[in-house]
């Protein structure tokens, strides 16, 4: 009985088996310098890629989760396989004919249930069949259904829509007729059981839903003869070993190149409208598949957007102008963060969606619509907003607390502020009042359930709460802090006029003032062991990793830094701070009556001015350090 396979053979398919070339049908690479390519890791959530993939070592590994290995360890832990499943599934593709050693076969490492390679197989048929079909003479109805929608015989060629006759048992015998056992054909979500066995789908039109791949995992199925006993307008595959709804997306196999491309990603309701948007020239759209849009879908979608600081692209959700779209308007802005990308909704003003948009208007519209996104705060807030006579001063509050109650359910707390001012805009009160009733929404909602668990009220919330420290907006902080610990002597005396309120984030606040009560980059200029020594005093957790971070991350230079690229650092650092001082200035101008307050008003304007110049001073410094 044939046995193991041979270890020469498995060593063939691990050496032609180019791990970066597998590895990218699920992750978008991209060149990290010194013989590597990195990514998002698709085995935990992270917003900076730390999965790297070495291709001369035909190696991987991901430094956020520490798992790692080779082209087949990748395959098994991505897609659940067993070893020799994952072994099989390359061998197939590249070519490599493997021989077993005579023995006891049973002792293989198999998973029980059909093999993953043979669902597919099954999936691959089944999409070759019922795209025959769809040229036969009872897929008349399924034919003029894609014509009334723009949709021609080149088009479902492309997207590989299909037909499943009426009867029943067309599918289930040729699944048959090529060797597919019950239990495979079942297990792949093809084939039912009742009484006896028959076709999953009858009488229906069909879009193949295939994996990043390109392998066909499921199918999605519409009505469209009157006189279907199944009522529901569209059935899709059931959960099945390859068919997971909640990871998987219409189009992504078509979108992904483009997605990686362009970091733009547009979400669209359904399969017409991927269509629709695809053949109006805008390839990046996807679809979920008979579910709403999850956690899981944010996380395929992240891995090939490339989605993180240095990369930020769009994720651009389109929605009907109903209760309905405005409901799942509510619910993505829930998953908004998930997200580094800006998010946005992109809203036709009469109600039609990309398909119907393009039947009427054409191809341009469909892209015009993309085109005229708002955000999606902007667009979940105005709906809110909208809500209330904000002509009446308790329909002004009313809208306030409401939308604060959303504004402090945010996550991420540096958008709080934000929003805070874009909800005050809105409703046409002041900043403060917003700001107030935004404090209350958050103080109302992290109220403990019971006073039986004071514990979970002991640990200070805003450590809980802080952003992520390589959010791009603190990578000046970053990037200054690293000059400073790990190149002192360089700094010399230009950060004599850095202060404390130059750092945004408090754990790089934390780490300057750590610096300074030390002796400032000076000590360090002396001592070489001065950034473990400064670890060692650091009192605060979050400080004392920051410092071991900035101690060996490399510069964002390829050169060994000098005094000009130092300064221009600390002059966009002064900068930054003094932007911010100029934004705070216009928000009171803004506020001030210049006629009731004019001393104040005046101070305030003189001020303005000043910093203005100072701002101008620092940017030309910084400019001339560069140069």
């Amino acid at each position: 009985m044939a046995g193991r396979i041979r270890d020469e053979d498995i060593a063939e398919v691990r050496e032609k088996a180019r791990i970066d070339e597998v590895v990218s049908s699920y992750v978008t690479l991209r060149h990290a310098g010194g013989g590597s390519q990195k990514g998002l890791c698709p085995f935990h959530d992270e917003k900076s890629p730390s999965f790297h993939v070495t291709p001369a070592r035909q190696f991987w590994h991901c430094f956020g989760c520490g798992e790692g290995g080779d082209v087949f360890t990748f395959l098994m832990k991505i897609d659940g396989l067993s070893f020799i499943e994952a072994v099989e599934r390359l061998a197939e593709k590249y070519g490599v004919q493997l021989r077993r050693e005579e023995g006891d076969g049973a002792r293989e490492d198999r998973p029980r249930g059909p093999r993953r390679s043979r669902l597919i197989d099954a999936h691959r048929i089944a999409q070759e069949f019922y795209a025959d079909q769809l040229r036969g003479a009872e897929a008349q109805v399924a034919r003029q259904f894609l014509t009334e929608r723009g949709f021609d015989q080149a088009s479902a060629e492309h997207f590989g829509n299909g037909y499943a006759p009426r009867d029943g048992e067309s599918l289930l015998t040729l699944l048959r007729q090529k060797g597919f056992s019950d239990e495979e054909t079942v297990a792949a979500g093809l084939v039912a059981i009742g009484r006896s066995a028959y076709d999953r789908f009858r009488g229906r039109l069909l879009w193949p839903i295939r994996d990043a791949s390109g392998d066909t995992i499921g199918f999605g199925a519409r009505r469209i003869h009157d006189d279907d006993r199944i009522e529901a307008k569209y059935l899709n595959t059931p959960e099945t070993a390859i068919y997971k709804k909640s990871q998987v997306l219409y189009g992504i196999d078509l979108a992904r190149r483009e997605m990686a491309r362009s970091s733009q990603a547009v979400v669209v309701e359904g399969y017409t409208d991927v269509m629709a948007c695809h053949l109006a020239g805008v390839g990046t759209a996807v679809a979920t598949c008979g579910t709403a849009f999850g956690d899981d879908h944010a996380r395929v979608l992240r891995r090939f957007l490339h989605d993180h600081e240095e990369f930020r692209g769009e994720v651009i959700f389109t929605f009907d102008g109903d209760a309905a779209g405005q409901k799942a308007a509510l619910k993505a802005f829930g998953g908004d963060q998930n997200f580094v990308s800006q998010t946005y909704v992109a809203v036709e003003p009469t109600g039609l969606d990309p398909c119907d948009l393009r039947i009427k208007e054409g191809d341009a519209a469909v892209r015009e619509l993309v085109a005229r996104r708002v955000p999606l705060y902007r667009f979940v807030l105005s709906n809110i907003v909208a809500k209330y006579d904000l002509d009446r001063a308790d329909g002004r509050v009313d809208a306030v607390r409401e939308g604060a109650r959303l504004v402090s359910s945010i996550r991420d707390r540096s958008k709080v502020d934000a929003f805070s001012r874009e909800l005050a805009g809105m409703v046409g009160v002041d900043i403060e009042q917003a700001r107030e009733e935004v404090r209350r929404a958050a103080n109302r909602s992290s109220r403990p359930a019971s006073p039986a668990s004071p514990s979970t009220t002991a640990e200070p919330p805003t450590r809980q709460q802080l952003p992520d420290l390589r959010e791009p907006r603190f990578s000046l902080e970053r990037e200054t802090l690293k000059l400073v610990i790990q190149h002192p002597a360089v700094i010399g005396n230009a950060s004599r006029d850095v202060g404390g309120n130059d750092f945004t984030h408090p754990t790089y606040r934390g780490v300057w003032e750590l610096i300074t009560a030390s002796g400032g980059p000076a000590a360090g200029a002396r001592d070489a062991g001065w950034a473990s020594r400064l670890r060692e005093v650091a009192t605060d957790p979050a400080v004392s990793s920051a410092i071991s971070a900035l101690g060996v991350e490399p510069l964002l230079t390829a050169k060994e830094p000098d005094a000009a690229y130092v300064a221009a650092h600390v002059y966009r650092l002064q900068e930054l701070t003094a932007m911010r001082r100029i934004a705070d200035l216009k928000s009171k101008l803004q506020r001030t009556n210049p006629v009731d307050h004019a001393v104040e008003y005046n101070r305030m304007f003189g001020e303005l001015v000043a910093l203005e110049q100072h701002r101008r001073t620092l940017h030309e410094r910084a400019v001339g350090a560069d140069g």
